[in-house]
């Protein structure tokens, strides 16, 4: 009987380590984009991707004007940004997904993907974020949201690289080197 236990127990030790080192990607996801659509993250296998929290209302607002400047310049060569509106910092994204859209388009001739608005953080965080801030989901680090227009960078396999604080602009030498290397 000892055996049978201690096989039992090696096994479940040998599954838990094999899980511990499968690491997660984002093509798992599926969301709602401003419009109501499905948005299929699997539809962006191969590209590289930079995963941005949004809100219209920020002293980082206009860093929109970068990262649409950064995916015009790169989307033709297997890159994508794709925005999260939320308002989980000092009520700065207070609008609708179609009032988004629509300042988004107006102010900053926004043409790279935008979902609807979640929350990036506390209990009701959404699951991309709870994968983009969780070692055990990622792969890679604990993270925490500091504020709106913090940068996820991921790869051509759907995986976590670095994590780029709000400070930190869409043009920044870092980041343009990653997308074109």
């Amino acid at each position: 009987m000892k055996k049978i236990v201690v096989a039992i127990c090696a096994m479940f030790f040998f599954s838990i380590q094999i899980q511990a080192q499968v690491k997660q990607n984002i093509y798992q996801f599926k969301v709602e984009d401003l419009s109501g659509n499905t948005f299929d993250f699997a539809s962006l296998k191969g590209k590289k991707v930079l995963i941005v929290n949004t809100a219209s209302e920020c002293g980082y607002t206009p860093q929109y004007k970068e990262l649409e400047a950064l995916y015009k310049q790169y989307k033709d060569k297997g890159f994508v940004i794709v925005g999260f509106p939320a308002n989980n910092f000092g009520g700065q994204e207070p609008g609708t997904n179609a009032e988004i859209k629509t300042f988004c388009q107006a102010n900053y001739g926004v043409t790279f993907p935008m979902m609807s608005k979640v929350s990036v953080k506390g209990d009701d965080m959404c699951e991309m974020y709870k994968f983009l801030t969780q070692k055990a989901k990622n792969g890679v680090q604990d993270s925490k949201v500091e504020w709106n227009f913090q940068k996820y960078l991921i790869n051509e396999k759907g995986e976590l690289v670095k994590v780029y604080l709000s400070k930190v602009k869409p043009m920044d030498e870092n980041i343009v080197n990653w997308v074109k290397g």
